[in-house]
């Protein structure tokens, strides 16, 4: 299986802008630019699309490792945040989630949450950023 996104970029730098599509359509010229990336500019940027698809990945990888365990989730709500440093790169990863889960306890969630951050593909990819779990609540 493959997947696929292409992006153009027009200009330098600092002036220039781009847009990122994905085969999918979902992402269809979306705009990123250096305003989007450096400063608080409208539009998209690599670090918020990864964290994007860390967050799909992460919440895939939970549910399985629960539902093979025996505990179907019924809602995970994952947020993650990529740290960025203009000229070092992407410095850090920190997943948190939230989930409704019958029949486990916080220490059971935790613990599937620690397995999903180690083992989800997008984490295996970014082994070269440090990845933390920032938190994993279990709701009543």
């Amino acid at each position: 299986m493959v997947r696929k996104a292409s992006a153009v970029w027009n200009g330098s730098l600092k002036e220039g802008k781009g847009t990122v599509s994905t085969e999918s359509g979902v992402l269809s010229n979306a705009q990123y630019s250096f305003s989007t990336r450096f400063e608080n500019g409208r539009g998209t940027n690599p670090e918020e699309l990864i964290a994007a698809a860390h967050a799909g990945c992460f919440s895939m990888a939970l549910s399985f490792g629960l539902t093979q365990a025996g505990h179907a989730p019924e809602r995970l709500d994952t947020s993650v945040k990529v740290g960025f440093q203009p000229g070092q790169g992407i410095t850090g990863i920190a997943l948190s989630v939230r989930g409704r889960v019958p029949g486990i306890d916080q220490a059971q969630f935790q613990e599937a949450a620690e397995g999903a951050k180690a083992n989800c593909p997008v984490s295996k990819a970014l082994a070269a950023v440090p990845i933390t779990l920032e938190s994993a609540t279990l709701e009543s």
